[in-house]
Parts: C-alpha cells; structure tokens; sequence
C-alpha cells in the first residue's frame, strides 16, 4: 500500500452477486482516471463472490479484500466500514452489480475539484437488464438541464427543494462524494435502513455541501430480479422507510410550508395504497404515516386537486415545478 492517499477510494460492497462481480470490478480497473485505491467488500456471500474477488488481490490498486462473517442484512453499513477504510480524499461507491463508463471517474472528479465545497457530485445512469442490455428509457428526466455539461447547486436548496421529493439520484454507484462529509454521518438513522437509506444519506450530505449534477449518461443501473429493492415493494418495507425518511427530511427542514407538506404526505398515501398490499399490512402503516407524519387520505385528495389546479394556477407548487 502506497503512503501517498490517492484521490478517490472506490468501495464495492457485495453481497451474493458473484455473477455480476467481476465485470464490475473490470468496469473499474478500466477507468481512464488512474489516482484510485479500490477496496472489496463482502457482506458474507453464500454464493462464490469471495473467489471472484481473491483473483483480483495481486492488482497493486486493490488494497483491501474485507469479509464479514456475518451478515449484516442492510447494504448501508458497508458503505460506512469502506467510508471508514477509505483514505482518497472522495468515495465512490460502487455497486457490486453495476458498471460504468472508462471516463466515469475523470469526469466527476474533475466536476468536484471545480467546486470546493463539494458534498457530492452524480452523472447519469442508463438502465441495463441482467445481460447488460441497455435499456432505452430515460430515468434522468434532465429536460433542459442536459444543454449545459454540470450545474452546481446549493446543498440546504437542493435538499428542500429536490430530495424532500424523492431521491434524483438514482443509484448509489452514480456518485462521488466528499470522504470528510461522509464521515459526519457515521451515526446517522440512514444506518439502519435496508431499502431507503440511500435517499437519506444523499439528503444528508446535501445539507454537508454543495450538489453538482453531470449531465452525461457515465453509469449504468442493473435491474435483475435479485435485487433488494423488488423485496421491498412485496413487503410494503420500502414505503415504511419511506415514512421514516420524510420524517427525518422534515424534522431538518422546520421552514416547510404546511402546503408542500401535505402533497408530500398525500404522496406516501398514493404509494401505501397502490402497492396493493394485504390489509393486515397496508393498515399499520397507513396508521404510521397518520401517527409520524399527520398524513392522511385528506392529504391524498388535496395532492390529486393539486394536478388539477396546476393547470390554472401557474404558481402552484408540484414537485416537477419545485425542482431547482
């Protein structure tokens, strides 16, 4: 291991996605952007991951091969055991499944030290199947934003204005951020989530610094049937962590109109209810969100008068309109 700390610290934390491992980890190495130490992380697979890795512990960039012995049933505190570990002055968590453009680290990083009080930067992500077929549709939803290469924006700004909404960073393996701000999540609610935390811990880092946006498709999202968020959506877990995010955003935020607040609850509403969930599952968290949040079916209606009205009213706020 080198003595000089590189730039950025790569994390792969993996669990049971030995299929997928190695062209990550190819996807990686591949990088034009050189300054990079890469650290391997098992959340103590079942399946062959850690031989996948072991064939990749001669590479002088990969300095650590870290196994759990046990598991720890949320992706989350991987991401701080490599924050942890990692000694670049940026993190890139990249997901075990995922893969990325050659210039994928080039790009964001020269998007970062532009802006000195980074907290985190992201590009965008193009969907691929489990066969790496890339899918056709747009997930970035950039608009007119895509005519400029990055944009910076206010952190505390963008976290009201954008992520009380929903997390526009789709995929963790997107995203470069600040190591030191990182670490000042260490004890953070985030910690304990297994499907949302994410969305939490890019708030967080939100109110850290600033976001830049970078306008290039340089990540690609794997959807495959294994993954925790289709769980989620069965067990009504991820719509629980959903209440417990907007909490958490709220209870940051105290300046949040009661209006903005209460499309937000209806929301929640729409999603509990849609998700078609058994009435022994549905209802304790429709009672969660009433009990958290004062969210009711009253917020769910005033959020459908609300796509009404926006058509007369062109100062009504929406999500769509609300986004800096």
């Amino acid at each position: 291991m080198s003595s000089v700390n590189p730039l950025v610290s790569v994390v792969v934390p993996n669990y049971n996605y030995a299929d997928y491992l190695a062209p990550r980890i190819d996807s990686i190495l591949r990088q034009t952007f050189s300054d990079f130490e890469l650290l391997l992380l098992d959340d103590c697979s079942t399946d062959h991951s850690v031989s996948v890795m072991k064939k990749y512990a001669s590479d002088p960039r990969v300095v650590a091969i870290d196994v759990n012995q046990t598991n720890t049933g949320s992706p989350f505190p991987q991401w701080m055991k490599g924050i942890k570990m990692a000694r670049g002055k940026y993190v890139w968590i990249a997901e075990a499944d995922d893969l990325a453009e050659p210039d994928f680290l080039s790009t964001l990083v020269a998007a970062a030290e532009s802006h000195p009080d980074l907290a985190f930067c992201y590009a965008g992500s193009r969907l691929i199947d489990s066969a790496g077929e890339v899918s056709s549709r747009d997930i970035n939803h950039w608009g007119r934003r895509a005519a400029k290469p990055h944009a910076c924006f206010d952190g505390k700004l963008y976290a009201e204005r954008n992520l009380y909404w929903k997390s526009y960073v789709v995929n963790a393996s997107g995203a470069l951020f600040r190591r030191d701000k990182a670490l000042q999540l260490s004890d953070s609610p985030f910690l304990g989530m297994r499907y949302c935390g994410d969305w939490l811990f890019w708030f967080s880092m939100a109110l850290l610094g600033d976001v830049v946006e970078v306008y290039q498709n340089l990540n690609y999202f794997r959807q495959h049937a294994a993954k925790v968020t289709n769980a989620s959506r069965v067990s009504g877990g991820g719509v629980n962590e959903d209440i417990t995010v907007v909490r958490e955003m709220e209870s940051k935020l105290p300046l949040l109109s009661t209006y903005k607040r209460r499309l937000r609850h209806g929301m929640l509403f729409k999603k509990i209810i849609r998700l078609h969930l058994p009435a022994d599952v549905e209802r304790p968290i429709l009672q969660r969100l009433e009990t958290e949040l004062g969210g009711t079916r009253a917020d769910y209606r005033l959020m459908l008068f609300n796509r009404v009205l926006r058509w007369l009213n062109p100062f009504l706020v929406t999500p769509r309109r609300d986004r800096l």
